[in-house]
């Protein structure tokens, strides 16, 4: 055994000694954040464990992003096969350890009367083997276990560059790693993963969604609502996703749970891939039979912002660029104008100012800054961790005194290039997004705290007629968001 690490006790599973191993490592150590290592827990080491279809027959099991071996362990457990396992790990010191748990679980599996054969592979998996992605390999495996490292790459990176097929706009490796390890699955082999839930939608993972839906079909996806619990420091939800190297689809399995500590108490339905697998390959994640209706009515809708002459931006004021403008007070107009971050957003009403941060933006020097003080629906970017609604919009009237104004780079906004918006245009599209309806709708495919212009910009939008009534019958009046919404959609639904 490797010097210093824990024993194994007496018969103790495979999987529970590699956790074992990882909390004493943690207790001394940290993961290597540069590396992108997040440690799988134990319960959701089994639950991947056993999604994965099993046999009579010898599989050959990759392992791309292995740690300490806890996946694979846990595979080696509830499968009846004798195993072939290759298992990656970059880290040199984890990668010792790596050895000592397989070595333990090759042991064990010999009192089971079943064999495991490892080899334990020090590299980087995806430039390893990204040629696969343009060329076929005749080193093909018959299943993929895999919790990807998490990090965002430039564009220069030798994986990106070397994965460009898959790329476009700022990569994240367990992106790579997915299309790498599906590159080098046999026809009819599965894969699962527990990856972030951000490749689910959004530009940046489009040119992946093609390339990996082309030749997976996904079976089951499991869904943790939360997004710290599963993965501390990851502020996304988690999804589990198997996958079968297939050009046939069949019905999908949806599941869920709060975070790792329920999965025994968890929700499933079972829905058709269309579904579920959507326009440019983006799933959606119908989890309840009202999530399915809310999306059956919006995705109804014809209407979208460019469909009424209207456009989504983002705040062009990026505060450590424009440090020497940005002050905590000033005269407006004279010197300077209002500045609005995305704490200045609440739903429905935009509060300036605020005891926060610098609210002026001195107009000297800002002139490619600042935006012309006209109607405005703000909408944050980021929603916090433990909110649910992922959406939070605010009119904005053109009522502070000032001919132009400053959006900091953390707000959207929504406007007419060509024109203005109409105050009840404004009122009434605030209200609409910050509705129940369409919040619960942009969640089933969206698991980010990031609010991105681009799936607003294609989110689809009831008559423009129907805005506005929502907007009218809103004017004057304090309420929760709600009432006129309901109360217009049940007309033009």
């Amino acid at each position: 055994m490797t010097l210093g690490i824990p024993r194994p006790l007496d018969n103790e599973l495979p999987a529970a000694y590699a956790d074992r191993v990882g909390q004493w490592y943690m207790s001394w150590n940290k993961t290597n954040k540069k590396l992108g290592q997040f440690f799988t827990p134990l319960s959701v080491a089994r639950f991947m464990a056993r999604l994965l279809p099993v046999g009579n027959e010898r599989l050959r099991l990759l392992d791309p992003g292995a740690g300490l071996g806890i996946l694979s362990a846990a595979l080696c457990e509830v499968s009846d096969r004798d195993i072939e396992l290759v298992a990656y790990e970059i880290d040199a010191e984890i990668a010792d350890y790596l050895d000592a748990c397989l070595s333990y679980t090759q042991t064990w599996m010999k009192t089971k009367n079943r064999t495991l054969q490892y080899r334990v592979v020090r590299d980087d998996f995806v430039l390893a083997h990204a040629k696969t992605l343009y060329e076929s390999s005749d080193q093909l495996h018959d299943a993929v276990i895999c919790n990807p490292p998490y990090f965002k790459l430039s564009k220069n990176d030798p994986r990106a560059q070397a994965a460009e097929i898959v790329v476009y706009g700022q990569p994240n490796i367990y992106a790579l790693f997915m299309a790498v390890s599906a590159a080098i699955l046999r026809p009819g082999g599965y894969a699962v993963y527990i990856t972030p839930r951000s490749y689910a939608a959004g530009p940046y993972f489009s040119r992946f969604r093609d390339y990996f839906f082309s030749y997976m079909r996904p079976r089951t996806i499991h869904l943790f609502e939360s997004r710290d619990d599963v993965f501390e420091e990851v502020l996304q939800e988690s999804m589990i996703l198997l996958a079968e190297r297939s050009g046939y689809d069949s019905d999908i399995l949806l599941s869920s749970s709060v975070a790792d500590t329920d999965l025994g108490v968890m929700s499933k339905r079972i829905t058709s891939v269309a579904q579920v697998v959507g326009k440019d390959n983006i799933l959606r994640l119908p989890l309840t039979e009202q999530d399915r209706e809310i999306a059956e009515l919006v995705n109804s809708w014809t209407g979208n912002l460019h469909k009424y002459n209207m456009e989504i931006s983002t705040g062009p004021v990026v505060p450590f660029r424009a440090s020497h403008l940005v002050t905590s007070a000033g005269e407006v107009p004279a010197t300077h104008a209002p500045l609005l971050w995305m704490q200045n957003i609440k739903p429905m009403r935009c509060e300036w100012p605020q005891q926060h941060k610098g609210q002026y933006l001195v107009l000297k020097g800002a002139d490619k800054l600042v935006l012309p003080n006209q109607n405005y629906v703000l909408l944050r970017r980021f929603s916090a961790k433990e909110e649910r609604q992922r959406l939070t919009a605010a009119p904005y009237f053109a009522n502070l005194n000032t001919p132009v104004i400053g959006l900091e780079n953390h707000l959207n906004y929504i406007y007419r290039p060509k024109g203005q918006l109409l105050d009840d245009e404004t009122r009434g599209l605030a209200l609409l997004l910050n509705s129940d309806l369409i919040n619960q709708y942009f969640r089933t495919f969206s698991g980010s705290t990031q609010v991105n212009a681009a799936e607003i910009r294609s989110l689809p939008l009831p008559p423009l007629d129907a805005i506005i009534e929502m907007g009218r019958l809103a004017a004057g009046k304090n309420f929760n968001g709600t009432d006129p919404v309901a109360t217009v959609l049940g007309i033009y639904a």
